[in-house]
């Protein structure tokens, strides 16, 4: 068995470590592949080689190079940095060296290419055009790092945006549920709503950000890979090598111009504010309009509606919901009016009454007379004395402790409050557009 072993180990070259192909044995007794042997002394040669010759077609050590640097017939010869691919130096049509850059067609000829079958064309030296797309590349990579940056800059951007964006969500957020924390039951639905919408949108934001940056991402990465390429290139100085391969180290096709995209970033403002309290049409005067959505009213000259024992005669409607025991909130929208009342009534109120809207007709409501002149509708009357006329007007009631307080829902400071009412039956909400102060009046109510 073990000289069955050493047999078949006679057989297997020392440097494939396979069996012989095509053995050749050297003068000192051993045996190799042909090919192995050719290969191996081939890179040996040219580790140690100083220059190899474009004319001999072989490459030289310091010692086998003097010739063509004494002899006069030699020294013509183009010399090279010691290279392994001569053949590929060579034209394959006229076997001479590839020398010339045909500026037409873009490709290295012979002298026999230029006087043949590149007639009337415009050539320069290789190492003219090496150093000419050499300086190309250069600037090439120059703009793709510079891209690169810009890119990079366009992310912190984004993120930037994004942060914003969150922080904007939650301080928005944060307002909302203090005010939601003042509502009845019904309100406390409708804030779940309220987050919901909230993250949703905020979810979109986030979402088209990072689509942005995933493509920012993968440009970059195109960018630095041709970075990359053009920086092993850019270390070469074999001129044949660089310039079959520089031209394919250009810019990659398709980049987006970043420069006018922007995150559409979403602006909360109000987001808490959606309406719940609704308008109820059927006890608007005639002349009142009331939106499809039931959530403003204006005055006009028109006769809207029929009139009915529900309808009031003076300019007032009140709202479908209404509230019977605990605390409940609404905010109504009162900017840019010069005159109104707003706040709530007994369900039992004459609406065929045109005498003052007071809390013994069954009113708790404040007045606006003109603007910047305000009046708490109690009996005296009682003027009030605001810093700056409320743009929103928020009205908290608790049924069971007999209060009615009025805020400026911007500010959250407190206008009026009626105090030790009694309450026995249902209270709605009511708007009026008072006509001697204001032709117009367009109010939202909201929760």
């Amino acid at each position: 068995m073990a000289a069955a072993v050493k047999s078949e180990d006679q057989f297997l070259c020392s440097i494939c470590l396979d069996l012989f192909t095509e053995p050749v044995t050297t003068p000192c007794g051993h045996n190799f592949c042909k090919l192995c042997l050719s290969q191996h002394w081939d890179t040996k040669l040219l580790s140690q080689a100083g220059e190899s010759c474009l004319v001999c077609l072989s490459s030289y050590c310091e010692t086998h190079l003097q010739p063509h640097l004494s002899m006069s017939r030699l020294k013509s010869h183009q010399l090279i940095q010691p290279v392994d691919n001569m053949e590929e130096r060579m034209c394959p049509q006229h076997h001479r060296p590839l020398e010339l850059f045909c500026c037409n067609d873009h490709t290295c000829v012979c002298i026999m290419c230029s006087v043949l079958e590149h007639q009337c064309h415009k050539f320069v030296y290789l190492k003219e055009e090496f150093h000419r797309r050499k300086a190309a590349l250069q600037q090439t990579q120059e703009q793709s790092l510079d891209m690169v940056e810009q890119r990079r800059l366009k992310i912190q951007k984004l993120q930037s945006s994004v942060e914003q964006s969150q922080t904007a969500a939650h301080t928005e957020m944060a307002t909302g549920l203090e005010a939601f924390n003042a509502l009845i039951e019904c309100v406390q639905r409708s804030r779940e709503a309220f987050i919901q919408k909230l993250q949703e949108r905020q979810r979109h934001t986030q979402k088209q950000a990072e689509a942005l940056i995933l493509q920012l991402q993968q440009e970059i990465c195109a960018l630095q890979q041709r970075s990359t390429e053009a920086e092993t290139l850019q270390h070469s100085e074999d001129h044949l090598h660089f310039l079959l391969h520089c031209t394919t180290l250009t810019p990659p096709t398709g980049l987006k111009d970043w420069s006018k995209v922007t995150l559409e970033t979403e602006t909360y403002e109000g987001t808490a504010g959606r309406a719940l309290v609704e308008l109820e049409d059927n006890t608007a005067q005639v002349n009142l309009s009331v939106s499809d959505d039931l959530k403003q009213v204006h005055l006009t000259y028109l006769r809207n509606f029929t009139d009915s024992p529900l309808r009031f005669t003076w300019w007032t409607v009140l709202t479908k919901q209404n509230f019977s025991s605990g605390t409940f909130y609404f905010k109504v929208q009162v900017k840019d009016k010069t005159s109104w009342y707003l706040g709530v009534a007994k369900q039992s109120v004459n609406r065929k009454n045109t005498n003052a809207l007071t809390s013994n007709y069954g009113y708790w409501c404040l007045y606006m007379k003109n603007i910047g002149e305000f009046e708490a509708c109690s009996d005296p009357a009682v003027l009030l004395s605001l810093k700056c006329p409320p743009q929103n007007v928020g009205v908290f009631v608790d049924y069971d402790e007999g209060l009615v307080s009025f805020y400026d829902a911007d500010s959250a400071d407190l206008i009026y409050s009626f105090t030790d009412c009694s309450f026995s039956e249902k209270l709605f909400p009511f708007l009026n557009c008072f006509i001697f102060r204001s032709r117009k009046c367009t109010t939202t109510s909201r929760d």
